[in-house]
């Protein structure tokens, strides 16, 4: 078989969800390509105030009025969304939960599919939440 180049320069090759501390909700490359975001504009948060979870639907449907705009990337490496809002009315500091996270797909009722991220500190950093 020969050599071949290497072309996944500066992509992310893992499949987890960022939370930095820039309110952002990162979709790294990998993540991005298996879960085939390119098909989604936008996306519906959901928060589990007792079990500390977030919920993140991925959706295409123009008309829902509490969405998220997903800016993705044109150089192919990945997706975001600024969050700002959501973060701030539920008390969520980002600076605390900074960190990439593992995620579980569930299907729940009256939504449909959520990627659902437990939150925990970042234990690197000092901050308080509010």
């Amino acid at each position: 078989m020969g050599f071949e180049k290497f072309i996944n320069t500066n992509k992310r090759t893992e499949s987890r969800i960022t939370i930095t501390k820039f309110n952002l909700f990162g979709f790294p490359t990998k993540f991005y390509e298996e879960n085939i975001m390119d098909k989604y504009n936008h996306v519906v948060l959901y928060w589990n105030k007792v079990e500390r979870e977030i919920g993140l639907h991925f959706i295409s449907d123009e008309n829902e009025k509490y969405k998220f705009k997903i800016i993705h990337n044109k150089n192919g490496y990945g997706g975001q969304i600024i969050a700002t809002s959501f973060f701030k009315v539920n008390g969520i500091d980002p600076s605390v939960h900074r960190k990439r996270y593992d995620w579980e797909k569930k299907y729940v009722d009256g939504i449909g599919e959520l990627y659902i991220i437990k939150l925990s500190p970042n234990n690197n950093f000092s901050a308080k939440e509010n």
